[in-house]
Formats: structure tokens, C-alpha cells, sequence
């Protein structure tokens, strides 16, 4: 029965809220099909996004952990819900409360896709090790992608934005359906064979499993890990995980997040290279004022601030030295003159020619020996008698040689007398 109003006499929003909900009440407990866009879990509580497979339309799905861990469904995955309708009126929000979850035709699918990846797995095929590095700033981007799709334009748009000159290679492929495969393959070998070519991306918007299964095809697989240039996986969302994202030399989350991994961004670049200058000019001017500091306290020394003055310096010094070692030498020469004058004149003291000088004389015999007392004279002997000047020679006679008896009584009476 349809409800009645006009201007005049509006409905409030509160009923037609409680209307909406009760004419949902109605429609009882329903089987609902559809694709799981997104599974977030909150405590006890999961909220699914279901959309439809084919339109654009999709429904919130709010069930509880058990019901939903019964069959686990992955995002992405086919599901079927029985589930009861359900409007807020309060919010005015509508939703499905899942009362029972099923999974809906991929079971196989998804065990053959796991059987796949673990027997070309064991091949090698995706080893790290195989992975090539991708060139810093591409000469010729090669771009395999579906009949003007979005994924062409976010890679192409996003990277003349990060990189004006940057250019593309695209090869418009099926990305979808029987034909897909065989077209990409086609496509990737086209630009691998390209040798202006540097890096090839192979991108597609998100989709189902049924609608990635092109990209987790075993020839495919097969013919990137054949390619020479390095191949980008940019398939579907960050959720989304075909077989070649495994086996590409880079996994791009998105067609964007490949543009951003391929190119550099010419702002990020020149900031670098300001950044580098900066640092560089910083570290040359530093240097430069080291360099000049010593060069001003050098020029500064005494040496190099007055030459002269300094060669009048040293002079002084020389002069100085030299008045000092001539002083030193004078000094050491009077000494030893005043020892050689002290040790002649003790010499000379000590000298028989002195005592000769006082009026003594040598007795001496022949053979040259002093003759010292009378009993070594004989008669008949001539002796020699030494004055201070000169000498004579003289004879003993033979009175005057005296028995050493008689010299020695004589000495004796001497003696005794002087006493």
C-alpha cells in the first residue's frame, strides 16, 4: 500500500526509515552470490564487502568470527550467503547478517593454482637469485595492458608526471578471458625482442580469481622467466596474488605503485642533487677556511711577517754566540797560561841550573855519573866541575883523594861539630 503525502503534510525521516525497515523485514532469510571485496575482523565480529561479479554493485555482509572461520574465504573468493536483510533505522545503513557461509566454485581451482606454484616453485623459477636488477632510468618503457584500460593510463600518467621524458612501448593486449594469455605472450616477447626496450610492465586492474587466471598461466609464467629485460608484474590490487608476481623481477602492488617503482621522480632527483651540491659546497668552503686560517697564521709568524727582522734576529744571536765563545776561549787561554806560568816558575825553582845559579857547582866523573862524595874519587881521576855557564875539567891528586875511612870520620866530625 503506498504511502500518502505532500508538501503540505510531509512524512518525517524517522518514518520512512521505520517503513523502509519494516518492508525489508519482509523479504525473509535469502541465498545471496557473490565476490568477497573486502573481509576486515573486528573482535568477534567480520564485515565483508560482497560485490557482484558482473555489475557494479555491492553489499555490506556482517557475520560472526565462527560462521566465518567455518569456511575461511579468502578476499577475492566466490562465496554464497545465507543471510537475513537488515536495516538501521536508526543510521539508515542496510546490511546482510550471515547466518551461513559457503564457497562457491574455486576450491579446485585454487588447489590446482597451489599445485602450480609449488612444482615451478621446485623448478627455481622463482628464486631470488634469478631476480634482475631494474635500470635506474629506462630508455623505452614497454607497457602490456588491456584495450584502453585504466591500468595504462595510472602507469603511463603517473610516470611522465614523476618524469616528463620518459618514453612507452604499449601493446594492447586481452587481459582476460581464453585469449589473454597467449596475447601477453606475445606481447612480452615483442618487447623483449626490442632492444630500445629496458623494462616491460605488465599491468591490469583488480578483478576476480576467475578474472586473474590468465596471469597465473604456466606458459606465461614460463615466457617472463625467459625474458632478457627485466619484467613488473602490476596485476590487480595489493590483495590480489597471481602467479606472476612470483616469478617478475618486481612486484608491483598496483599499475601506480609501478610507476613509482620504474621511474624516478625528477623532483625527488633534482632536491638530491641540491641537497648534494649543498653538502659538497659546504664541505669545500669548510676546507677552504681551514686552508685559509693556516695560511693567515703562517703569515702571521714572525718569519714570513718581518723577514728581516728575523735574519737581524738571528744575526744578533750569531753575534752574540760568537762574543760569548771568544770570551769562553780568552778565558780558558789565560787560565792555561797562568797554569803553564805557575808550572814554569816551579820548574825553573826546582831546576839544577837554579841552584848553579847560586853559586853551586856539579862534580862530575868521566863516565858522565855525579860525583856525590870524595870516596868515590881516585887519584889521578880527572873529573868535570859544571858551573851555571860553563865547565872545567880538573885532576885529583893523590893527596887530596881521601880514604872513604877518613871521609867518613871527617863527615862524622862534621857532623859532630855542627851539632
Amino acid at each position: 500500500m503506498p504511502l500518502e503525502t505532500s508538501p503540505e503534510s510531509p512524512t518525517p525521516v524517522r518514518t520512512i526509515l521505520q517503513l523502509v525497515h519494516g518492508w525489508i523485514g519482509r523479504l525473509g532469510r535469502v541465498w545471496v552470490e557473490g565476490q568477497i571485496a573486502e573481509a576486515k575482523k573486528r573482535g568477534n565480529t567480520v564485515y565483508i564487502t560482497l560485490r557482484d561479479p558482473v555489475a557494479a554493485a555491492s553489499v555490506q555482509v556482517i557475520s560472526t568470527r565462527q560462521i566465518f572461520e567455518a569456511t575461511n574465504p579468502s578476499e577475492g573468493a566466490r562465496i554464497v550467503v545465507f543471510a537475513k536483510p537488515d536495516f538501521n533505522a536508526t543510521r539508515g545503513s542496510f546490511a546482510l547478517t550471515a547466518l551461513e557461509i559457503r564457497a562457491v566454485g574455486i576450491g579446485d581451482l585454487l588447489a590446482r593454482l597451489e599445485k602450480l606454484r609449488k612444482t615451478l616453485a621446485d623448478e627455481g623459477l622463482f628464486r631470488r637469485e634469478r631476480k634482475r636488477p631494474l635500470p635506474f632510468l629506462p630508455n623505452v618503457i614497454g607497457l602490456v595492458c588491456g584495450r584502453q584500460s585504466a591500468a595504462q593510463r595510472d602507469v603511463q600518467e603517473n610516470a611522465q608526471r614523476r618524469w616528463p621524458a620518459v618514453r612507452f612501448r604499449v601493446e594492447q593486449t586481452a587481459v582476460q578471458g581464453t585469449s589473454a594469455a597467449g596475447e601477453v605472450i606475445a606481447a612480452l616477447r615483442r618487447l623483449d625482442a626490442d632492444p630500445e626496450v629496458d623494462v616491460i610492465v605488465v599491468a591490469r586492474g583488480g578483478g576476480s580469481l576467475e578474472d586473474l587466471l590468465p596471469f597465473s598461466d604456466e606458459a606465461l609464467i614460463r615466457a617472463v622467466a625467459s625474458c632478457r629485460t627485466p619484467v613488473v608484474s602490476a596485476i590487480g590490487h595489493e590483495q590480489d596474488a597471481p602467479l606472476l608476481d612470483y616469478v617478475a623481477d618486481l612486484r608491483a602492488s598496483t599499475p601506480t605503485d609501478a610507476a613509482k617503482r620504474i621511474v624516478p621522480d625528477v623532483a625527488e632527483q633534482l632536491a638530491g642533487i641540491a641537497e648534494l651540491r649543498m653538502r659538497m659546497t659546504r664541505c669545500v668552503k669548510g676546507w677552504l677556511d681551514r686552508e685559509t686560517a693556516w695560511l693567515r697564521a703562517a703569515r702571521s709568524r714572525p718569519s714570513l711577517a718581518d723577514p728581516v727582522r728575523e735574519i737581524e734576529r738571528q744575526s744578533e744571536q750569531v753575534d752574540a754566540l760568537a762574543n760569548r765563545a771568544r770570551q769562553a776561549l780568552q778565558a780558558r787561554l789565560n787560565r792555561a797560561s797562568d797554569d803553564v806560568t805557575h808550572t814554569r816558575a816551579r820548574l825553573l825553582a826546582l831546576s839544577p841550573a837554579a841552584t848553579l845559579k847560586r853559586g853551586y857547582s856539579i862534580v862530575q866523573a868521566a863516565d858522565g855519573s855525579v860525583v856525590r862524595e870524595a870516596s868515590q874519587v881516585a887519584a889521578d881521576e880527572e873529573l868535570t866541575v859544571r858551573f851555571a855557564e860553563d865547565q872545567i875539567q880538573v885532576v885529583v891528586f893523590a893527596e887530596t883523594a881521601a880514604p872513604a875511612a877518613e871521609t867518613a870520620n871527617i863527615s862524622r866530625e862534621e857532623e859532630g861539630g855542627d851539632e
